[in-house]
């Protein structure tokens, strides 16, 4: 472990401290300020880390954060995880699966693109997604989400309600099947997809989070996972020029708009202690 994590670790694990009484302003007003303190301390450690994960961050974010943690203490946190194709979403949102396993973290995973649109009829038509979308097919575009539903979901959950999402099957068939995916809500709800930082729904988050990767590590892992499943190399190659261009269009115009900008090719175990000690700093309480 990066040792000077492990000494903010260990000396968290040792500074528990008084939980201020949040059903008052004054209570959450002080909780707030102990927060902002211990965010602005990781992003300094990570400054100085030759794993750096924070690679930008609004300014005014950590005071916005804060302030929506003072006037709606009741609402579930909302966090929006985005990037274009093969950035390192899912290994991130695998890699805090682990960790709410391990720590037994209130986090809710929810992933976006369960959202898609049902195209089995037009996949039907065309004979398979490829000729489908060599006819001119956008499935990333907005309008190819049900981002209605999705907004409508988000906000349930928000409220502490679970709800049941679409599945989406990623079996070629282009199938959704509604009301499929038990989601509870806990107290973090992470959304993961490219379509969580689209207009329609951008506006509902309390931290929007943006995974960034050089092009050609993207287009180096889009095509190992191809070989992997043993995809044929020229429909591997049209199809990372499709999502190559669709990223662009659809979501990297979105990257000023996120809070944070996090690091693709982050160290998963750098990560993790990372996640453990903000576990700690929000959880490093006792009561009276």
């Amino acid at each position: 472990m990066d040792i000077l994590l492990k000494n903010l670790l260990e000396t968290q694990m040792k500074e528990k401290i008084q939980k201020p009484n949040c059903q008052t302003r004054t209570g959450r007003s002080l909780l707030a300020f102990y927060l902002q303190t211990k965010f602005k301390q990781i992003i300094n450690h990570d400054k100085k880390s030759d794993k750096q994960l924070i690679l930008d961050y609004k300014k005014d974010f950590l005071d916005n954060f804060t302030n929506r943690l003072i006037n709606r203490p009741q609402d579930k946190i909302l966090i929006a995880l985005s990037g274009e194709s093969a950035s390192g979403k899912s290994t991130i949102c695998s890699q805090i699966t682990k960790c709410i396993n391990e720590l037994n973290l209130p986090i809710t995973i929810l992933s976006a693109d369960n959202y898609f649109k049902d195209i089995s009829a037009l996949i039907e038509k065309y004979g398979n997604f490829d000729l489908l979308r060599d006819n001119g097919y956008d499935v990333d575009a907005p309008e190819n989400f049900n981002l209605d539903l999705l907004r409508e979901d988000v906000l349930k959950l928000q409220q502490g309600e679970d709800i049941l999402s679409p599945e989406y099957l990623v079996n070629g068939t282009g199938k959704s099947r509604p009301k499929s995916l038990p989601v509870k809500s806990r107290k973090i709800i992470i959304v993961e997809g490219m379509c969580s930082i689209y207009d329609k729904v951008q506006d509902i988050f309390d931290i929007k989070v943006y995974v960034d990767l050089d092009e050609q590590e993207r287009k180096n892992r889009f095509m190992n996972r191809a070989t992997s499943r043993n995809q044929d190399h020229e429909n591997a190659i049209k199809h990372w020029d499709y999502v190559k261009n669709a990223g662009k269009k659809y979501v990297a115009v979105h990257k000023n708009n996120c809070d944070i900008i996090i690091n693709g090719e982050c160290n998963l175990d750098y990560f993790s202690h990372m996640v453990e000690y903000i576990n700690l700093i929000t959880n490093n309480f006792y009561e009276e």
